[in-house]
């Protein structure tokens, strides 16, 4: 009955299947190969995965939890010739940077496929700037063919020595495997994305978005069309233990959680008003937080469809997901465990990404 199913119905089953049970399928023979392969296109009726990165070096590996059958697997990294600190997920690549160099070096990597690949060495060698990833459509769950890396601040050698702020942006594009210094700053800008502002952005209605770590917080953004920046408020900037930047639908989310023990999100409207849209249920947050009773440890992280709040690997995770078609549910995600076992715990990076088994032109160059 299986070879005589059509073609494009035997790849829409197929892309039910978790990674390692196409990988299954796709070693059955050649007519599947070519099924499996090529049905990461209706991959997109999925959840994401969370996959969970050391942020420090523990041994070259990484947790994955399957949001569809709620277990966690785990991932060799032994492929990956150098330390690494993960940065984001672009569809289902990891984009890393070195931490064996001082001067910013980017790769991506498939942790499923296990490919590994540098970028190209930046025009004006920076370190610490803020990085953010655009990609050419993000609703679209497939192999990844166009994406840009904006590089915005950071320090860089002077002339007579020592160091300095480089007020300039640079962007790398994935079609041409090559950067260029597309913009000035701010001197002021470039000073506080590069002491203030970790490597997550967000990137909505054309423009990208940082947000700063030193509280109270503040948003700062440039427009890609214009080439402008501008600064944004954050609502309960003076109350806020933590807040992150978020995608959702579209639009810029920001989720923060505050002394008293609630974790609220907002949503920017076409008026660039902060509106309130929902709220982390409190036992949910509570039990996120454990003993602490505070926001300060928490970390988020969100892709179109979902939204996690997390600590480390051993904590569970909370997530905010669209269950069918626009109704947003709240589910509770266990700490890590492998085959009933529970993991020492660590700190991690979390990033959500719709697993791939696709080759990437862009990991063989």
């Amino acid at each position: 009955m299986w070879s005589n199913l059509p073609f494009d119905l035997l790849a829409y089953i197929f892309s039910f299947l978790s990674p390692d049970s196409l990988a299954c399928a796709r070693s059955a023979n050649r007519h599947w190969h070519t099924c499996a392969k090529y049905s990461t296109e209706t991959q997109r009726h999925h959840p994401s995965w969370f996959i969970a990165l050391p942020t420090r070096h523990r041994g070259l590996s990484c947790y994955a939890h399957n949001p569809v059958d709620n277990n966690w697997h785990h991932l060799s990294l032994d492929f990956i010739p150098d330390t690494t600190r993960p940065i984001a997920s672009i569809r289902g690549l990891v984009l890393f940077r070195a931490t064996s160099t001082s001067a910013l070096q980017l790769a991506i990597c498939n942790p499923f496929t296990r490919q590994f690949r540098h970028l190209p060495m930046l025009k004006v060698p920076r370190t610490n700037p803020a990085v953010a990833v655009v990609e050419s459509d993000p609703t679209h769950h497939v192999p990844v063919h166009n994406f840009k890396v904006y590089v915005a601040g950071g320090m860089s050698e002077a002339p007579a020595g020592g160091a300095s702020y480089e007020p300039t942006l640079e962007m790398y594009d994935s079609q041409h495997d090559t950067w260029r210094v597309i913009e000035s700053m701010p001197v002021e800008f470039a000073v506080r994305l590069t002491v203030w502002t970790p490597n997550e952005s967000v990137y909505a209605n054309g423009v990208i978005y940082w947000i700063t770590s030193a509280r109270a917080y503040s948003i700062m953004g440039f427009y890609i069309g214009s080439n402008r920046w501008r600064e944004l408020s954050v609502p309960m900037a003076n109350k806020l233990e933590f807040a992150t930047l978020v995608p959702r639908n579209g639009n810029l989310t920001l989720v923060g959680g505050t002394c008293d023990g609630e974790a609220r999100i907002w949503e920017l409207d076409e008026d660039d008003i902060w509106c309130l849209i929902e709220k982390v249920p409190f036992e949910l947050g509570m039990r996120l937080l454990g003993e602490k009773r505070s926001w300060g440890s928490t970390k988020c992280v969100g892709i179109d469809g979902a939204v996690c709040l997390y600590r480390d690997l051993g904590s569970g995770m909370v997530f905010w997901r669209d269950v069918d078609k626009g109704k947003w549910e709240w589910f509770w995600v266990d700490g890590c465990s492998i085959r009933g076992k529970k993991l020492q715990t660590f700190p991690i990076k979390g990033v959500l990404l719709h697993p791939n088994l696709a080759s990437s032109c862009l990991l063989t160059v």
